[in-house]
């Protein structure tokens, strides 16, 4: 038994050891982690148009920091072409509550339950279906 167990250590140990070698894995060609060139400190040019604020005067900027921030984030609002101008003027866009979509989940909105047949509905898989298809008498 002991002979058994030993005729199968070595060779899974002599195994283990040969992915230790110059081959394979270890001869593969990696960027060197210590070949890191450093950068060049950032150096802020001096802005000469901006003064210091006086004391009393109104801020040269009146909005606040969300408009600020969106205007960053987003560039302010963009020019509407005139096909899309049309489309929403016939939506009825000048009717709709400005805050439709902060209410949208709130408790207090009323809904209307569809019941099953909207499920079922909105859960059909797509195709034709088997009773989908229709005829018109010629």
């Amino acid at each position: 038994m002991r002979i058994v167990t030993l005729g199968l250590a070595l060779p899974a140990a002599a195994l283990l050891l040969a992915g230790c070698g110059t081959g394979g894995i270890a001869g593969r060609t990696r960027p060197d982690e210590f070949a890191v060139a450093r950068n060049a400190p950032l150096v802020i040019p001096p802005d000469y148009s901006l003064v210091p604020p006086r004391a009393g005067q109104p801020t040269a900027e009146s909005s606040d920091a969300r408009t600020q921030a969106l205007e960053a984030l987003f560039g302010g609002p963009a020019p509407r072409s005139q096909s899309e101008s049309r489309l929403l003027d016939a939506a009825g866009s000048d009717r709709v509550a400005a805050g439709a979509r902060s209410v949208a989940g709130d408790p207090a909105t009323t809904v209307v339950d569809k019941g099953a047949t909207t499920q079922t509905i909105v859960a059909a898989p797509p195709g034709p279906g088997r009773d989908a298809t229709v005829t018109t008498p010629q």
